[in-house]
C-alpha cells in the first residue's frame, strides 16, 4: 500500500498537468479563431491595403489569389492557424519585414513599461490597502479611497498629457516623449531591445540616465493606475481576513498589531491577491495603447494602433495574438501559484 501512494500521486499530479495543458490548448485555438474573424470582420480589404488604391484589376486579383482568400472560410482558418502554430504570423507590409521579427522588437519596449509600473504599483497599492483596511471608515481610509477613486477613474490619456504638460513642459523635470533623445539613437546595439537593459549591459551610461528621464513619467503613470486597482482589492481582502476568527484568537493570545495585521491577515489575503496581481500585469500589457501613443513610446500597443490606422491587418492579428497568449499564460501561472500557496485548493488525498 505504501508503494502505491507515491504512484497514485504522480498520476494525479500528472492528470493536473495534462489538465492544464489541454487548458492552455483549447483556449489558444479559441484566441486564434478569435483574432481571424476579427480581421474578416474588420472593414478593411487587406489586399487593397497592400496595393494601394491605383492598383490594377490584375494586381488586386494576383495578390487575392496569393493571399488565399478565393478559398473556403474554413480552409483559410485551418491555414492560419497551421501558420501561427509554426511561428509565422506573415509580413507586414508597413515595416516589409515578418510581423514576428516586429513583435520581437517591439515587445520589450511595453514590457518594461508594465514591469515597473507593475513593481510601483505594488508597492504602493499592497501598504495603501493595509493601511486602508486596518483604518477602516477612518480618515485615511477615506484618503486613500479617494486618491484611487481618481486613479482608476481619470482617463490615463488624459493624466498623460497634463503630465508631459506641467513635468516635462512647464517644469522641465523629465524628458519629452519617446524612449531616448534623439542624439543617442543608435549609440546602444540592441541585446534585448529593452534600452534600459540594453544600455547598462553596454555600459552606456549616459544613455540608460537619459533612458530613465523618458520612463519615469509614463511608468509613473501605469504605477498610479496600478497603485490604485490594487490599493482597492487589497482593502477589500485585508476588510474580509481582519473579521475572521484566527485574527481574534490572535488577539487574544497577545499577539502585537503588527503581527497580526501582516504576519496572519496579509499572508491569507496574499493568496488570492497574487491572482489579482498576475491578471493586472496582463491587463498593463495588453491596455497600454493609450500611454504609448501619448508619449510616442515604441512598444506593442503602439504598434497595434499604428498598423490598424495603416490596415496592416497581419501586424494588428499577430499583436493581439501575442497580447492574448500571453494573458492566458499568467492567468495558468497565477492558478499554479494558488494552488501552490494555499494547500487547501489542492485536491484531496483518497
Amino acid at each position: 500500500m505504501a508503494a502505491i501512494a507515491p504512484a497514485s500521486d504522480g498520476i494525479r499530479r500528472l492528470g493536473r498537468v495534462l489538465t492544464g495543458l489541454a487548458t492552455i490548448a483549447v483556449t489558444l485555438l479559441g484566441l486564434i479563431a478569435l483574432t481571424f474573424f476579427i480581421g474578416r470582420v474588420i472593414p478593411i480589404d487587406p489586399v487593397l491595403a497592400i496595393v494601394g488604391e491605383k492598383a490594377t484589376q490584375e494586381a488586386y486579383d494576383k495578390v487575392f489569389y496569393a493571399m488565399g482568400l478565393d478559398k473556403p472560410v474554413w480552409e483559410q482558418f485551418a491555414a492560419y492557424t497551421w501558420q501561427l502554430l509554426c511561428g509565422d504570423f506573415g509580413t507586414s507590409f508597413t515595416t516589409t519585414r515578418p510581423v514576428l521579427t516586429d513583435l520581437l522588437t517591439f515587445f520589450p519596449a511595453t514590457l518594461e513599461l508594465a514591469t515597473l509600473g507593475l513593481l510601483l504599483g505594488i508597492v504602493l497599492g499592497v501598504p495603501a490597502g493595509v493601511v486602508s483596511a486596518y483604518w477602516h471608515d477612518k480618515w485615511p481610509d477615506h484618503l486613500i479611497r479617494v486618491v484611487g477613486l481618481v486613479g482608476y477613474s481619470v482617463p490615463i490619456f488624459w493624466l498623460g498629457l497634463v503630465g508631459l504638460y506641467v513635468f516635462y513642459y512647464r517644469l522641465g523635470w523629465v524628458a519629452g516623449p519617446g524612449q531616448i533623445d534623439v542624439f543617442y539613437v543608435g549609440i546602444v546595439k540592441p541585446i534585448t531591445n529593452s534600452i534600459l537593459i540594453d544600455s547598462m549591459l553596454r555600459g552606456e551610461w549616459t544613455v540608460f540616465w537619459n533612458a530613465v528621464s523618458h520612463i519615469v513619467l509614463p511608468v509613473s503613470l501605469i504605477g498610479y493606475f496600478s497603485m490604485a486597482y490594487l490599493s482597492r482589492m487589497t482593502r477589500s481582502l485585508m476588510l474580509d481576513q481582519l473579521t475572521k476568527e484566527y485574527v481574534l484568537t490572535a488577539r487574544l493570545k497577545g499577539a502585537s498589531e503588527i503581527e497580526v495585521v501582516f504576519g496572519h491577515a496579509l499572508r491569507n489575503a496574499a493568496i488570492p491577491l497574487v491572482t489579482i496581481i498576475a491578471l493586472s500585469y496582463g491587463g498593463l500589457l495588453e491596455g497600454s495603447v493609450l500611454i504609448e501613443t501619448v508619449f510616442g513610446w515604441p512598444g506593442i500597443g503602439n504598434y497595434i494602433a499604428s498598423s490598424l490606422f495603416r490596415g496592416d491587418i497581419n501586424a494588428v492579428l499577430g499583436g493581439t495574438f501575442l497580447v492574448g497568449a500571453i494573458f492566458i499564460v499568467l492567468n495558468q501561472l497565477s492558478d499554479i501559484l494558488y494552488t501552490t500557496l494555499d494547500p487547501r485548493t489542492r485536491p484531496a488525498r483518497r
